[in-house]
C-alpha cells in the first residue's frame, strides 16, 4: 500500500498527487516483493509503497558501518590514516577486489583505504574488517538505536550472513570464498530453497525503505556525524562504481546522486536482496532520500533497473 505522512491539513509541503500514483502503479505492477520510500529532506514529507516491511539490504547495510566508522572518527577513537593490516583470515566472500593484495603476510593499508573500498566498490572484507574495528554487529545496532535511525536492523556480518541465508554454518576455513562456493554447490535445491525462504521470511538484516530513508535523511540533514565527516560519507557515495543502471538511470543533467547498493544470492530464477539507496540532488540544491529494495523478485536484471530508473524519473517530473 501507499503511504503519505501524517501531518496537519494546512501544512503545506507534501507530495503532489501524482507522484503518489506514480509509485503506487511502479509498486503494484512490478512482479516480486518491493518496498520504496521517498523523502523530501526539505519539506519534510515522505511517501512510500510497502515502505515499513523489514527487507533483506544485502551491501545497503555497508552504510551503517561506514557512519560508524565516520563516527569514530568524530569521537577521535579512529582516524582515516591509521594503518591497518588485512589478513586471510580476514577474507570473506563473493565480490572482494581487496582480496587480490592480501598475500601470506597481509595487506598494509588504512582505515580510510579500506572505507573507500567499501563504499565505492563494495569490498566486503573491506567492510568486514572496519565492522570488527568499530565493535562488530553489536556496536552497530547501539550505534542505529543511539542516532534514531527506526525500522534498520544489522545482521551479524558478511561471511555468517550469506552462509546462513544459504542455510550453511561458516567455517573459518572457507575464508576467500572458494570453500563456501564449494559447500553451497553440493547442497540439494530443496536445503537452499528452504534456507533461502526462511531468510525472505525475516531477513536477518532487515531493513524497511522508510527505515534506510530516515537514515539517509538525518545523514544530509547533518545530524548523524559532524559537518567535515558527512561531507567526505557523501563524497565517497557520489563516487560509487555500482549500480550505474539502477536509480541512477533516471537522473536529469544537473541532478547529482550519492548512494549505495546492494545485491543478494540467486537461486534458480530467484533473486533476493536487489536494491539501491541514496540521495539525490536537484540543481537548485533540494534533497530527496531514495530507496528501492526488491525483496525477492523473478523478474530479469533489466527489468529490476528498469523499476529504480522509473522510481528516479517519477520523482524528478514531480518536482522539477
Amino acid at each position: 500500500m501507499v503511504t503519505a505522512p501524517s501531518k496537519p491539513a494546512a501544512e503545506p509541503d507534501r507530495p503532489r498527487a501524482d507522484l503518489l500514483n506514480a509509485l503506487q502503479m511502479l509498486g503494484a505492477g512490478f512482479d516480486g516483493r518491493v518496498g520504496i520510500s521517498i523523502r523530501a529532506v526539505d519539506e519534510g514529507w515522505a511517501i512510500g509503497y510497502n515502505a515499513d516491511i523489514p527487507l533483506p539490504q544485502q551491501s545497503v547495510s555497508k552504510l551503517w558501518v561506514a557512519i560508524a566508522v565516520m563516527d569514530a572518527i568524530d569521537r577521535g577513537a579512529l582516524s582515516l590514516s591509521d594503518p591497518i593490516t588485512v589478513r586471510r583470515s580476514d577474507l570473506t566472500v563473493f565480490h572482494q577486489p581487496i582480496r587480490s593484495f592480501v598475500g601470506k603476510g597481509g595487506y598494509r593499508t588504512t582505515v580510510g583505504a579500506l572505507l573507500r573500498e567499501a563504499m565505492t566498490h563494495s569490498d566486503n572484507t573491506a567492510n568486514d574488517v572496519l565492522l570488527w574495528k568499530v565493535g562488530g554487529p553489536t556496536a552497530i545496532c547501539d550505534m542505529l538505536a543511539g542516532k534514531g535511525i527506526a525500522g534498520v536492523g544489522f545482521g551479524p556480518g558478511e561471511r555468517v550472513l550469506q552462509a546462513r541465508t544459504a542455510g550453511l554454518h561458516w567455517q573459518p576455513e572457507w575464508a576467500g570464498g572458494w570453500g563456501f562456493l564449494q559447500a553451497r554447490a553440493k547442497m540439494t535445491y530443496e536445503a537452499r530453497d528452504k534456507a533461502l525462504r526462511r531468510y525472505l521470511a525475516a531477513p536477518y538484516d532487515g531493513a524497511s525503505a522508510n527505515g534506510v530513508t530516515l537514515g539517509l535523511t538525518l545523514l544530509q540533514r547533518g545530524m548523524l556525524l559532524s559537518d567535515a565527516s558527512t561531507v567526505h560519507l557523501l563524497t565517497l557515495m557520489r563516487a560509487s562504481k555500482t549500480g550505474p543502471l539502477r536509480l541512477k538511470s533516471g537522473l536529469r543533467p544537473g541532478w547529482t546522486f550519492a548512494h549505495k547498493t546492494g545485491t543478494g544470492q540467486d537461486l534458480g530464477r530467484l533473486s533476493t536482496g536487489y536494491n539501491d539507496v541514496g540521495l539525490l540532488r536537484s540543481p537548485d540544491g533540494h534533497s530527496y532520500s531514495v530507496a528501492v529494495m526488491i525483496g525477492s523478485t523473478r523478474r530479469p536484471i533489466p527489468d529490476r533497473m528498469r523499476l529504480m530508473g522509473d522510481v528516479t524519473r517519477a520523482l524528478i517530473r514531480n518536482v522539477d
